[in-house]
Parts: C-alpha cells; structure tokens; sequence
C-alpha cells in the first residue's frame, strides 16, 4: 500500500540557472515546475531572476520531475530529483535551453540582446543595439569590439594579426582583395545587423585566416508583410544614406537594400626623414620629406535576395548584391636628398613632387543557398554555390620639379587594371546521434582566376606620355583549393562541452607573365586540427580552452607586382611569389556574469607563425625597372618575414553603474617576437577603449567612445600610435513601436499575462489578458494613419531577434 510523501517540518530546497544554450547569457523571468513524480501533479515553482537564477523553496520529501520554460525556448525536462532527510539542497547547476525559434503572427517575441555577446568561439558584436554606431561604417564597429584593433590608415587586426578572412553574410568576396580598408569605409554601419570575431574557427570554416574570421552580417528581416527603413547621416567627416525594404506573405520573402557613403575631402600633412649607409660605411643618404595631400573617398553597394520555404522541411534562398567604391588623391611634397661623404656634403639635390591618384572597384556576386531538414531533429543537409566577380583599375601620375616648381625634370603615369573571379561550391551535412553527440561532414571546391595588366608611360622632352614596354607587363594567377572535413560536438560530465574537427585543403595554383615567363608555385596540402572546450562552473561562470591550426594564403593585392612610383623614392609592389603563412594558436578564455548585470571576460592566447607575411622595406641607391633607373628609392615589398610570435592578454567588461548608465571597457596587451634574416625584433603593444551610454528616457540616449592605439610592432621598428573618439545621442521622433511584456500569475499553471503596448509620438495604448503558456508572437502593421493588430498560425523562424 502506498503511503503519503514526508511532510516533516524541514523542507528541502532546489537551486539552479537557466541560460541560452547558444550565448550562455542568462535568462530573465523563465518559469521553472515542479511535479511529483509518482502522480505528475504539480506541488511548487518559481521563477528567474535577471540573472537566471531560481529557487524553488519549500519542498517535501519525495521525487520530482522539473519542468523548465520560456517563451521563444524548447522545453526542458529534469527528472529523478530527489529531496530526504539527507539531502535537503539540491543544485541542479546551469540549465541550457535551446531556442524554438517558433511565431505566430509576423513579430517574434524574444529577449533584448546585448551588445556584446561572448561566445565560446566568437564575440558578438550586435550594431543595432549601440548608438554610437550609427551613422558610421564598418570601420567604426570594428574599432569597439574587444581583441580588435583598427589604425589610422584603417587596417585591422585581431588579437595582433592583421590576417583576417572577412566575410558577407558567412560567405568570401573577392571584393575584400581589392583594397580592405576602401570596402570596410563603403558599408555603412546603418546596414550592419551584427559582426562576428571568430578567434577560434572550427573545422567546418575554411582553414584561411590566421587572425581569425570577421564575418559581417547585414540586415534582413523574416517579418510578414512589408516592412523597412531609411537612414542617413551627415556630418564634417563622412555622409551617408541607407534603405532596407523587406516583404514576405506566408512561405515566401524577398529583401532590397541599397547604400551609398562618401568620405569628405581632407588634408593631410606629411613629413618624413630617412638616412642609409652603404656597407662600407663611407657614404651616408639622407632624405627629407614634408608636404600635403587631400583625399576624398565614396562607395556604394546593393543587394537583393529570395528565400522560399518548399514546405517544412526544404528552403532555397537566392541573393545577388552589387558595389562599388573609389578613392582620389592629390599632393605636393618638397624633397631634400643629400648624399654625405666622410668629408661632408658630396650631393644635395631639392625636388618638388606633384602627385595625382585614384583607385575605383566595381563588382557583383549572387548566391544559391538549398537546405534540407530530416525527421530526426536538426538533421540538415546544406548546399551553397556563390560567385563573385570584380574589376578595378588603379592610376597614378607625377612628376618631379625643380625647387622653385617650374619646370619639370621628370615624370612616370601608370595604370592597373585588373579582375578577379572567385566560384565557390560547399556540401555540409549535419547528424545529431543523440542530445549530447552531433556530428558535421562536409566538402568544398573554391576556384579563383585573377588578371592584372600593368601600362607605365614616361614623360618626353616633349611633355608628352609615351608608352614604356620595358616597364609594363600583365600577370594571369588562378589558385583552387579543394577541401573536406569532419567534426563532432559533445558534452561531457553534464558542463563540459567540446567540439573538435580535422581539415584538410589542397592547394593547385599556376600563374603566368604575359612576357611568357612563369612563376614556380609549388602545390601543397594542409591538415588543419581545433578543438574548443568550454566548461561552466556554478551558475555565473564558464572557463574555455581553443586551439586551430591555420594558414593566410596571400591576397589579390599582396600578389600583384605592379610596381606604384607615384613618389619615386618611394616604390611600392606586390609579389606573386609569396607562400602562405601557418599558424598554430592556443587561447584560454574565462568569463563572470554578475547578479545585477554586470559581466567579465579574460581571454589568455598565445600564437606561433612561420612566413609571415609582412611589407618590408629595402633601400636601393640605384633601382633599376625596364630601361630607368630611379636613385635613392626605398621599395616596400610584401615578403615571407620568417617567425613572428604572439602571446597576450584581453580584458573587457561592462558594469551598470545604474538603471540609466551602463560602461563598457576592453584593453588588449601582447608581447611581439619577429625574426627575419638576422634581424630581430621585440615588442609590447597595447589598446584600450571605453564606452558609456546614458538612457536620459526612454526616447533619448547619449553615448561616449574613446579608443587609444599604442605603436605597433614591426620587422623594422614600429608604427605610430593613435587615438579617436566619438560622442552621439538619439532621440525617437515619429515613431512608433511596439512592446511585449510577460509576467507569470501563477507557477502551478499554463498561464502568463500578456501586456501589448503601443506606443508613438502622440499616443500611447496598453493591453492586458491571459494567455496559455507557449511559443507565440503578436504583429502589428502601421497602415493609413492606424495600427491593426493581426494573429495567425505559427511558422518557423531562424530570426534570433527583430527590430522595432
């Protein structure tokens, strides 16, 4: 006969934290039950803080089976919870709840994000929700997010290595090997959904990247019906102008966009003071620059996509996007040059160089992109073609005068068109075998052509142009590189998880001059192992431990050897002889959420590289291309510098000092090792940046962002330092939006209240009833000067979050 559960005056208590089990961000508010487990009725429950800890006090004796819920999540069961005389607390540690993902109506309901969102292999930085952004590009973005750092010039490095592999959308662009600094300065921040820096690819990206992967993710909204917006910014810097139009009416959707930036015209001073020596030491060059450029930038870029969801399980999307972008310069610079003996002045010769230069890219890609769901649960098959296609053409001419810049000595114009065409084919199959284990396969075929022609002309005596074949030339490069891999994700002890794969690359690349003359590229092949573990300790705390082994194949612009003399005495040149980089890295990260939303992260890494690739500078007295000479020249030349070592520390966090300000800092320190030909080099380099926000109401918010950039660390010294900063506010005017609040009445039932909210300039609407307890959305769409309110059935969705 059965008897009744210990009622006994002591009660036992059951503890716990839920969390995304994506982000590993906590989860505010979700409702935990808990029934007994011999009549499945429900006895107690509770709810999470903004911390996602719970504690569901009170409990008798007995055996229990918990149930874990919350809107837009899986539900989560834990059963055999057991609460005696012995055991009176039990911990059942952190709580990982997957989401659903599910809607009804066309607004899915989901958690606020934050600004940045950490990983266990990759930081999240989500635009949108930062002010300061706004009205910027690409570059901007890039400049706050941890482990990242962007110089004056607008390079980019992560954790120190500028060898980035950026992507659009998770898919390459030849457009990226143009010129990276003009691509990043033509997106406007204004299109940007989110970046992702991925520090520790596994093995189902490609093995390029020895600095990681930036992948910017651009907007695109899965909201029924018609939706969109427009935004624009002027200023004294940069101008610039975006729209989004979306639509989708039951299983099909369709998104355009288009943007457009402009970099206003700026002047900037120079100067520079060199001095060599001959190896016998018995003459000295000394060469004195200073003098003025302007510069003025624009860019442009467009896309328009499809996405047709066949039924339930099959999906095919179809994307196409065009861009385009150009730079212009022009300047005056006054040169000394002066050859010393070791009895004094054996040559002083004054010049004034008078440059002009431009750069212009245009190109297109598209993309078809099918997958397949199984009946077992996240099965999937995964197939993507893109293409991508530019043309660019550079230009530069000058000439060099006499002091008083009357006549002219000497002058060189050159032209560099070229193209490029990248065809991308990838397989990825996906197996779940159990809640614990999920295995990827995959292949992928990546096929690049590249063509450049190189036209220089020298001035006559008769101030004319004349085409110069001895110094003109062309170069066909065509690289594919085929690849497969195999991975596996599993959980370990109930807190560990681990994923770890291996990729293999084979790389066939031939290129050719169009004097006949072939370059020896020898064909290899490359394994590339990583692994992640990633374990949480208590609630609020999660340690992880990364390594990959990766490669940075040389870019479109590192190869090209068009020789730029637009400042003869200073040369710079491609070199389509360089072999990739390997790199080997390890990184440990450690992470604290604090109980009123603060948050820590630590990140420890060290980095070994062979071949590094870097541009060197070599001093030539007399530099002979074709039948001129030039004198005094110092060549900037892309080689293969040797061994460049990394190892570093990065510290961010955010503190909400109160419910208005929230601060947001990072600092990055690394030590620098390189070695090249005898010479050595050694290095700390350091960057830090602070950002506040202050929510003056709920219309108004004012941000401040500062950044400063110590010099960096090269073969042959250092670059200089830099600093920025940036002060926005945004005020909501006209506009109206719509909110969705959840309170749970009772943790015994199926049953929350449901508070819809709207609200605008003029106008303010609240409504409260009670609904079950599920997966559910509310849409509401502005029409003639009303707002309607429409319900209907629900439809899958991969948004993670939307909008207003």
């Amino acid at each position: 006969m059965k008897t009744k559960q210990n009622v006994a005056a002591a009660k036992g208590k059951i503890t716990g934290r839920i969390l995304d089990s994506a982000s590993r961000q906590p989860i505010g508010f979700a409702t935990v039950t808990l029934r007994r487990a011999e009549d499945n009725k429900i006895i107690n429950g509770a709810s999470t803080g903004d911390n996602g800890v719970f504690a569901v006090d009170s409990v008798s004796n007995g055996t229990f089976i918990a149930t874990f819920n919350f809107i837009g999540y899986k539900k989560l069961v834990k059963k055999d919870i057991v609460i005696s005389d012995k055991i009176r607390k039990v911990s059942l540690g952190d709580i990982l709840l997957p989401e659903m993902n599910n809607q009804i109506g066309t607004v899915n309901v989901t958690r606020q994000k934050n600004v940045i969102e950490n990983k266990a292999d990759r930081i999240v930085y989500n635009v949108d929700k930062d002010v300061t952004s706004q009205g910027g590009v690409a570059t901007d973005v890039l400049k706050k997010i941890p482990q990242v750092s962007v110089d004056i010039d607008g390079n980019v490095e992560v954790q120190g290595n500028s060898n980035i592999q950026f992507l659009i959308n998770g898919k390459p662009s030849t457009i990226f090997g143009n010129n990276l600094t003009d691509v990043l300065q033509s997106i406007p921040s204004s299109q940007i959904e989110k970046i992702e820096v991925i520090t520790s690819p596994g093995a189902k990206y490609d093995a390029e990247g020895t600095g990681g992967i930036v992948n910017i993710v651009l907007k695109k909204s899965k909201i029924e019906g018609i939706n969109g917006n427009v935004s624009g910014s002027l200023g004294t810097r940069l101008e610039n102008g975006s729209f989004n139009l979306n639509g989708r009416k039951g299983n099909f959707g369709g998104h355009v966009s288009f943007s457009t930036n402009n970099a206003l015209q700026s002047t900037t001073l120079s100067s520079l003071n060199s001095k060599t020596s001959n190896t016998a030491g018995d003459t000295t060059n000394i060469l004195t620059q200073s003098g003025h450029s302007a510069f003025l930038r624009s860019g442009y870029q467009g896309n328009i996509g499809f996405d047709w969801d066949i039924n339930p399980k099959n999906t095919i999307s179809i994307n196409g996007g065009f861009n385009g972008f150009s730079h212009d310069g022009n300047g005056s610079i006054n040169q000394q040059a002066i050859t010393q003996g070791v009895m004094g002045n054996i040559q002083s010769t004054s010049t004034i160089l008078n440059n002009t230069n431009n750069f212009g890219s245009k190109g297109y890609d598209y993309s078809l992109f099918y997958k397949k769901l199984f009946d077992k649960d996240k099965e999937q098959l995964t197939f993507l073609y893109s293409s991508s296609n530019s043309s660019d053409n550079s230009f530069y001419q000058q000439t060099s005068n006499t002091a008083n810049n009357d006549t002219v000595i000497s002058g060189t114009k050159g032209e560099n068109p070229g193209s490029s065409k990248e065809n991308s084919f990838s397989l990825d199959y996906s197996l779940p075998v159990n809640k614990d284990i999920t295995i990827e396969a995959g292949a992928k075929a990546d096929l690049l052509a590249i063509a450049t022609t190189s036209n220089v002309y020298l001035l006559d005596q008769g101030n004319n142009y004349i085409y110069n074949s001895s110094q003109s030339n062309s170069l066909t490069y065509n690289r594919n590189i085929y690849a497969g891999y195999i991975s596996g994700s599993f959980v370990l002890w109930k807190d560990v998880n681990v994923k770890a794969g291996l990729r293999y690359e084979r790389t066939v690349t031939n290129a050719n001059f169009g004097t006949g003359e072939s370059v020896n590229i020898p064909d290899y092949s490359t394994l590339a192992p990583s692994f992640v573990v990633s374990k949480d300790i208590g609630h609020d705390q999660t340690l992880k431990l990364a390594y990959n082994h990766r490669i940075q194949r040389p870019r479109y612009d590192e190869l090209n050897p068009f020789i730029n003399a637009s400042d003869p005495r200073n040369m710079s040149t491609g070199n389509p002889e360089l072999q990739p980089e390997v790199s080997d890295k390890i990184e440990a990260g450690y992470n604290k959420s604090f109980d009123k939303g603060s948050n820590l992260n630590i990140s420890l890494f060290y980095q070994y590289t062979t071949h590094d690739i870097q541009s060197f500078v070599t001093y030539y007295p007399k530099y002979t291309v074709g039948d001129s000479t030039y004198n005094n020249v110092n060549l900037s030349k892309n080689a293969n510098v040797g061994l460049d070592t990394r190892t570093g520390l990065n510290i961010s966090g955010s503190v909400p000092f109160t419910s208005k300000l929230m601060v947001r800092g990072n600092i990055s320190v690394y030590d620098r090792y390189i070695a090249y030909n005898g010479l050595t080099n050694n290095g700390v380099d350091y960057r830090m940046n602070l950002n506040a926000s202050y929510q003056l109401d709920s219309s108004f918010v004012a941000e401040a962002f500062g950044n400063f950039n110590s010099p960096r660390t090269t073969i042959q010294g250092k670059n200089g330092s830099w600093s920025s900063y940036t002060l926005a506010i945004r005020k909501l005017i006209m506009h109206k939006q719509g909110s969705i609040g959840i309170t749970a009445t009772d943790p015994f039932t199926q049953y929350v209240n449901l508070t819809t909210t709207l609200s605008g300039t003029n106008f303010s609407e609240t409504s409260v009833r009670k609904v079950p307890y599920q997966s559910f959305g509310i849409s509401f769409t502005y029409k003639f000067g009303k707002l309607e309110f429409k319900r209907d059935s629900g439809r899958e969705s991969n948004d993670e979050e939307n909008g207003d």
